[in-house]
């Protein structure tokens, strides 16, 4: 589209504090490092930036069940042993991938109210694109936590814009399978998730091609399942033509898309091969359709290439060119050593051969061309939305250029002078996360 699209960026200042504990991949110390370079970028003042409310336990029961909600809101790495059975039972703590941290449930609050508003502002008419970089954690489901995910606020937010919209379209580009998402809307067409995923003996298991739905939402999942090494230029030639077809049959009212940064080359999790500019050419591509969007992360856990590819598609949203020569911010080092912001993908073999891309294409497609055109839906009055406090970020702690400013003696100083302690959240056990820095000698 010519006309420049409104866009609208969520960030709450403490978001990027909590920590999942030593050694754990999760780090939400990357959304401080991608609003950062947001900031060095400029790209801030040409959106409208707000400090999103604290979603509610209440907001939180629209999907997930209220025992669910209450156990996360009252859990603590103080009280663990007083909830053992219950921990068994939502599948957190100890033993599993979804440790009780200080701060959990605030942390949930926290990137959940923002897709919610951001939900709220697509509904209100006002703006074209909402960005929330914390939000997208899929895995979560109605009374599980899963997969470093606690409260699903895709579900959340989808079911907020189904007050509005008959139909909505969730994409979901991260390494892992979208399986809370797809859960939750299993069974209905007013939902259409759309997940391109790594499959076969990788997390969680789920988005098998043949997996398309039950009841009323028969054919409403389309699952691409991929192997290892995938390039930009196989990514491509599904996502598009895939996308194509969805628009054509399901014509959906507004999109949800997970930009999971875990199919990056050199993710410390992930198997994908992609560039920063293929990962960007799919949020590129569903921009061009000039629906309402809700753009939310995800997985991610090379953290600094977390936060160039956020920081770059923000800039693709907005429709500005940004320099590769990262700018000199409060985390300049994490960039080191080229502190350039593009990756160049690793010499390694793709293992999606031309015959299998063209076997997932042709399925999804067929898959398509047999659904009855767009579902249609009987609206009534809109319930009310959620309140949303409308304060728009002009000072510190509240989005804004001046949020995270730290006191200039402790950074490290554009002439290398001074010192910076490293962040705990950025560095755990082993030399997992400096795989692409050249050792000595090597």
């Amino acid at each position: 589209m010519s006309t420049k699209r409104r866009v609208s960026y969520f960030y709450q200042p403490d978001v990027g504090h909590f920590y999942y504990g030593p050694s754990h991949p999760m780090k939400p110390h990357r959304i401080k490092l991608a609003h950062h370079l947001i900031l060095s970028y400029d790209l801030y003042r040409k959106m409208e930036c707000y400090r999103p409310h604290p979603a509610t336990p209440g907001e939180m029961a629209v999907f997930h069940s209220e025992d669910y909600v209450n156990f996360l809101s009252r859990i603590t790495p103080d009280n663990l042993r007083q909830y053992h059975g219950q921990m068994q039972k939502f599948n957190a703590g100890e033993y599993t991938d979804c440790p009780v941290f200080d701060g959990l449930f605030e942390f949930t609050q926290l990137y959940t109210g923002a897709s919610l508003d951001g939900a709220i502002r697509l509904n209100s008419g006002d703006t074209d694109v909402a960005i929330n970089w914390s939000g997208g954690l899929h895995h979560a489901k109605k009374s599980e936590a899963s997969g470093f995910c606690y409260i699903n606020d895709i579900v959340l937010a989808i079911l907020e814009l189904l007050k509005v919209h008959a139909r909505v379209l969730y994409i979901d580009i991260d390494v892992h399978h979208g399986d809370g998402v797809e859960e939750a809307f299993y069974c209905t067409d007013r939902v259409m998730t759309f997940s391109l995923h790594k499959y076969g003996d990788f997390f969680p298991g789920t988005g098998h091609i043949k997996d398309t739905g039950a009841k009323e939402g028969t054919g409403f999942s389309v699952n691409a399942p991929l192997a290892s090494g995938m390039t930009d230029d196989a990514y491509d030639r599904i996502f598009k033509p895939v996308l194509d077809k969805i628009m054509e049959v399901y014509r959906p009212g507004a999109i949800v898309l997970q930009c999971g940064a875990d199919s990056l080359t050199g993710d410390r999790l992930g198997c994908f091969n992609l560039s920063l500019k293929g990962h960007a050419e799919c949020v590129k591509y569903v921009k061009s359709f000039g629906v309402p969007t809700l753009v939310l992360g995800g997985g991610g856990y090379t953290i600094r290439n977390v936060a160039r590819c956020w920081a770059y598609e923000t800039s693709v949203l907005l429709g500005e060119d940004i320099q590769n020569e990262i700018p000199y911010n409060d985390y300049f080092e994490y960039y080191a050593p080229d502190f350039k912001l593009h990756l160049t993908p690793e010499p390694r073999e793709n293992l999606n051969t031309e015959a299998s891309l063209n076997y997932v294409r042709t399925e999804l497609l067929q898959q398509m061309q047999g659904l009855q055109g767009a579902p249609s839906v009987q609206m009534q009055e809109v319930p009310p939305p959620f309140e949303l406090k409308k304060r728009k970020a002009e000072g510190e702690k509240d989005g804004g250029a001046d949020d995270d400013v730290r006191d200039k003696g402790r950074g490290r100083t554009k002439d290398g002078e001074g010192e910076r302690k490293a962040h705990d959240a950025e560095f755990y056990d082993g030399d997992g996360d400096n795989k692409d820095i050249p050792r000595a000698g090597s």
